[in-house]
């Protein structure tokens, strides 16, 4: 219960104008929405455990603590962060007094990735006989940080960050909330709602320092709003899901021959603090698996791009990995030597110790040559051709083939040798049966 001295206190502007229905959070219309999974709930009368998964700022506090007033029950917050097992305990006791006067609890539970995996075990009976309903929330990926066990209880929701659409009907509600409009010019308020980066609370605070300018002031530029809030370092954590999430967005850019969203994302990367180290070393393994021969530069250009940024360091050697970047992103694509790496362990694991056959097997010792070691062998350099045809598998595996060049780039010339050689091959076996 507040005090007459608390219900005076001045209170941030982010917590004024939390949502007072479901129908007021904005930008999740894809959960709670007439279709979403969350509106079927309520309106089953059936709410079931949940894990909302999505960025700060995005409503995962707001919606529990809504959802339990919409469904009559008791709501009882607790922080990973700074609760521990006696604190779950005794919510969970009071979950229990309150299921006996006929009153169910939603245990809210945030940042629930930083419980241990015993901690979440402990929720899984109560869970499942009814006495809590339990939605966590996390801005972590639940299938590395949460149970199997608890997963299978609680359905995942993904809560996404705010569009634009969202974040500039907030700023209309703090005008409308505050008798006036903020002191910021049209270009001023779309760098506002960028530099909120999708997330509502930061944007809501970033407004309330707005309006506590004075009302006769000029509206403020793009540059003065820049030296009057302080811009938002972009969500990017180097262990966890925006760096896996990024480097593929890098990578399949790449692929997809798109130079201008390559370069994009390794702009976000390296804004987000990313180390150019690791980028460079997956553009040498990019040149490798998705350029190939198909032009056999692209793996020299990479190494030297890796090898400039060591030489000149940050901020000069990062201008050779854009180059590196452009190279590789308007390089001919093919995967053929990745696919032919994969065939050729698949087939050595497949056929085990295969000997290889004699005649290309060195005979260094007298015994060797008696038992057949080296006889037969044909010096290619002394064939017609340069080519011999010899047999080089063992003589039990019949011929596969393995590496097949795309028709792409230098693996077109490739092509044609190898289909020059396996002509010659074919003829000189029927030669040698004849």
């Amino acid at each position: 219960m507040s005090t007459l001295f608390e219900a005076d206190a001045p209170r941030p502007l982010a917590d004024r104008l939390r949502p007072a229905t479901l129908s007021d959070v904005v930008g999740q219309d894809h959960i709670l929405g007439p279709e979403g999974p969350l509106h079927r709930m309520i309106t089953s009368g059936k709410l079931a455990s949940v894990v909302f998964w999505g960025p700060p700022g995005t409503g995962k506090t707001t919606i529990a603590r809504l959802l339990a007033q919409e469904t009559w029950m008791a709501f009882a917050p607790l922080s990973a962060v700074f609760s521990g097992v006696a604190d779950v305990r005794k919510a969970v006791e009071e979950a229990k007094r309150k299921r006996q006067m006929g009153q169910g609890t939603l245990l809210f539970v945030d940042e629930i990735h930083r419980f241990n995996r015993a901690q979440q075990d402990g929720f899984l009976p109560f869970v499942e006989d009814g006495t809590i309903v339990l939605i966590g929330a996390t801005t972590e990926n639940p299938s590395f940080e949460l149970n199997a066990a608890l997963l299978s209880r609680a359905q995942v929701l993904v809560l996404r960050r705010l569009d634009d659409d969202a974040l500039e009907e907030l700023l209309q509600r703090v005008e409308a909330a505050e008798g006036r409009p903020m002191l910021v010019d049209a270009d001023a308020r779309t760098a506002l709602r960028a530099m909120a980066d999708g997330d509502g609370r930061y944007l809501l605070n970033m407004a309330d320092i707005l309006m506590g300018l004075a009302e006769d002031e000029t509206p403020l530029t793009p540059e003065r709003l820049a030296e009057a809030v302080q811009s938002r370092q972009p969500l990017y954590d180097k262990g966890q899901d925006a760096h896996y999430n990024l480097i593929s967005a890098l990578h399949k850019s790449l692929r997809g021959s798109d130079a201008d969203a390559a370069l994009y994302w390794y702009a976000r990367m390296l804004g987000g603090g990313e180390d150019p180290r690791y980028i460079a070393r997956r553009l040498v393994r990019f040149a490798s698996e998705d350029i190939g021969l198909a032009d056999p530069n692209a793996l020299t250009q990479s190494v030297a791009a890796w090898e400039a940024y060591e030489r000149l360091g940050s901020p000069e050697g990062e201008l050779a990995l854009v180059q590196c970047i452009l190279y590789l992103a308007t390089a001919p694509k093919s995967n053929a030597a990745y696919k032919a790496e994969k065939a050729a362990k698949r087939l050595a694991k497949e056929t085990g110790s295969l000997m290889p056959p004699a005649h290309i097997l060195n005979a260094p010792t007298k015994l060797m040559k008696d038992i057949g070691y080296g006889s037969g062998y044909a010096y290619d350099h002394d064939a017609e051709d340069r080519f011999s045809g010899q047999n080089y598998f063992p003589d039990d595996l019949r011929r596969p083939n393995i590496y097949q060049p795309r028709d792409t780039g230098f693996e077109r010339e490739i092509a044609k040798r190898l289909q020059y050689w396996d002509t010659l091959r074919s003829k000189r076996m029927k030669d040698d049966k004849a």
